[in-house]
């Protein structure tokens, strides 16, 4: 059993001149089975092969092992360079490319290859274009809905700050989930999140609701990063007054020593009372566990959400 995290890896010179942070030991439940499967393997040749990247490989995910088996690839649209730096995040900063014309259709020839029944689409932050990208992501959804029209498609998107209009795009493409991650409480944004806006990012996910109530939502945090259980409450009943349907909460992990500090590891009791709470406040489903990220068990949950919104409504 190892873990996926490089905390060597080079890949941050914007990152440089931060100060070194400790790295604790990570608990027994912190623990991923290397990818070593032909599954494995036949899902990174597909990737390779429509010249994609995924999340899964910049981010540094955890259970790329797990998902990549089951040939369950998040596609991370618009290259692979950022133009944030969150503190907490492994995907690079810096200046990005030109947007590939061709990648609607190589993202929608790999969900094709892979056989996928529900797909997540994500991104990098592009504050650089007019839209942020939103009419990007329409593009994508179409290039899917023509291709594989059965593939459900959720979309993990930037928060388009300062770009109007954007979101109506992406919500006007009809995508089956709208997910955006708060990733943190309001009181740390500045430190984990210093590109973002807590309630602008809330105010999003309410918008979606307001422009398309049938779609579900869905938005995530992060916990270990110095957040108090308050903290983490008073963000369920945030995302409960925006009617967000579905949260994750997962464990921080620290991708390099340029990153920010894990200050302490939640366990896998803690992670099940988060869980109940939540799901006393009304959300439709809750994933809280050391290891749930927002695509993990993407498909099963959008069956589980899907269930639970018809028992809602009798």
């Amino acid at each position: 059993m190892v873990t996926l995290i490089d905390n060597t890896k080079p890949r941050h010179p914007e990152k440089a001149n931060r100060p070194d942070t400790p790295v604790l030991p990570k608990p027994e439940w912190i623990r991923v089975k290397a990818p070593v499967s032909p599954e494995y393997e036949r899902t990174r040749a597909i990737v390779r092969e429509n010249k994609l990247t995924t999340v899964c490989e910049e981010a540094g995910c955890p259970n790329i092992g797990e998902c990549w088996t089951q040939r369950h690839a998040t596609m991370m649209i618009m290259g692979a360079i950022c133009t944030r730096a969150c503190s907490f995040c492994n995907v690079a900063t810096g200046k990005p490319l030109a947007l590939d014309a061709d990648e609607p259709e190589n993202v929608a020839n790999a969900v094709e290859k892979l056989g996928l029944a529900h797909v997540v689409i994500t991104s990098v932050d592009r504050d650089d274009l007019d839209d942020g990208g939103a009419a990007h992501f329409a593009a994508v959804i179409r290039a899917i809905r023509a291709r594989r029209p059965e593939t459900t498609i959720e979309v993990l998107t930037p928060d388009f700050l300062r770009k109007p209009g954007a979101l109506e795009v992406v919500v006007e493409a009809r995508p089956d989930v709208f997910n955006h991650n708060l990733e943190t409480v309001p009181g740390l944004y500045l430190k984990i999140r210093p590109g973002a806006r807590y309630f602008h990012s809330l105010r999003l996910l309410q918008r979606v609701k307001e422009l398309d109530p049938t779609m579900f939502t869905k938005s995530g945090i992060m916990v270990g990063l110095g957040e108090t259980r308050e903290d983490v409450l008073q963000v369920m009943d945030d995302m409960r007054s925006a009617d967000i349907d579905f949260l994750t909460i997962g464990q921080y992990l620290q991708p390099t020593r340029k990153h920010a500090e894990v200050k302490s590891f939640v366990t896998p009791d803690e992670f099940k009372a988060f869980e109940r709470t939540a799901l006393s406040k009304g959300f439709l489903i809750v994933a809280a566990s050391p290891l749930t990220r927002s695509s993990y068990h993407a498909d099963a949950d959008f069956a589980r959400m899907k269930a639970a919104r018809r028992a809602a409504q009798g």
